[in-house]
């Protein structure tokens, strides 16, 4: 079978031919139709990701049909459409992953080929109204901001009370997108920020309310005089119930100003550094919860598909590229320029 081959950090990877697996026990052997790029893929190749064991066919994300199922495996699943979950091993406690937690792609050999072998447990029937390139954009990136926005966060979904206000950071990257549609889709009313004023302006078109340039000085000021949030004295009283960052850095600080009073902030990335410039009194004083959130559960994965299937929701592809050209998007993933998931298609 065609795979792609990274066999030492910091060079190209490698289309090369190697064995098809078969489905073990418990298992089943999925045909991949499309696959799709993380960050983590790219962080790999360049020796930034902790634990790397090589040489290691890449990609945590991926849809394809059920070839061939092991002893155990109800037969019916052979020839199912189905998508992957590549948060695996998770554990007992729904509150932190386990020891033997692993995601897709490395240790174990990924998606970025024409065969795969997984855990029955792990594949998931593709919603009908997603085509495989579709359906292979969401598992990583849906999974962190599923879990980062509703679990973590606890945003309320539609109900008898008002909706809730959410703040997003960063739009543009496939994580940051996800939780734009699942906010958007529970009825919150959704604002973003991102460097690039064309972003901002298709995530309106996808449901947000109105978005800041952050490259702006005072884009906090900014952004509050657009929803309304003012100050309280000196002070901005804030007006987010929800925000979700993926940055971090020295921005940080203004997330807890237009946070509301008792607002959530769950963070899942660190690509602008370390926090700082954080005053401690304004987080007691507001009463604000500062969470980390990262992957997910089965069972939270299990739910993601389920909004997915019930809102409808499609998955913002960037671009697709044949699997040959799979070098050409890591460097595109890397330039960080995409608006939505960078796609492989397989069956060339």
């Amino acid at each position: 079978m065609r795979a792609i081959l990274l066999s030492e950090t910091h060079q190209p990877v490698q289309l090369v031919d190697a064995p098809a697996p078969t489905a073990g026990p418990g298992e089943v052997v999925v045909n991949i139709r499309a696959a799709a790029l993380n960050h983590r893929d790219v962080f790999i190749q360049k020796g930034l990701y902790p634990g790397i064991k090589l040489p290691v066919i890449l990609g945590s994300d991926g849809a394809g049909v059920v070839s061939s199922v092991g002893e155990g495996v109800d037969p019916v699943w052979r020839g199912q459409e189905v998508i992957i979950n590549c948060s695996q091993n998770w554990g007992p406690n729904p509150k932190f992953y386990g020891p033997d937690f692993k995601i897709l792609g490395m240790p174990d050999n990924g998606t970025f080929a024409e065969y795969i072998a997984v855990p029955a447990t792990y594949i998931h029937h593709k919603p009908a109204h997603l085509t495989f390139e579709q359906a292979a954009a969401l598992p990583l990136a849906g999974l962190t901001a599923w879990r980062a926005l509703m679990t973590r966060a606890g945003l309320h979904t539609n109900g008898n009370n008002e909706p809730e206000k959410v703040l997003l950071t960063g739009i543009g990257g496939g994580a940051a997108l996800f939780a734009l549609q699942f906010a958007v889709g529970a009825g919150a009313d959704v604002w973003v920020t991102s460097g690039s004023d064309e972003k901002i302006e298709k995530a309106i078109a996808m449901g947000a309310k109105g978005g800041v340039n952050y490259r702006e000085p005072d884009w906090a000021k900014t952004l509050m005089a657009k929803t309304g949030g003012g100050r309280t004295g000196h002070a901005l009283k804030g007006y987010f119930d929800v925000i979700i960052d993926s940055a971090g850095g020295a921005g940080f600080g203004k997330l807890v100003d237009v946070a509301a009073m008792g607002g959530r902030i769950a963070i899942f990335g660190g690509t602008t550094g370390n926090l700082s410039d954080i005053a401690p009194s304004k987080v007691f004083f507001k009463q604000l919860v500062i969470v980390g959130s990262t992957m997910g559960t089965e069972r939270e994965f299990a739910d993601m598909i389920a909004f997915v299937n019930a809102k409808k929701v499609v998955p913002t592809v960037d671009e697709v590229f044949a699997l040959s050209d799979v070098e050409a998007a890591m460097r595109r993933m890397d330039e960080g320029k995409q608006f939505g998931k960078i796609v492989l298609k397989i069956d060339e």
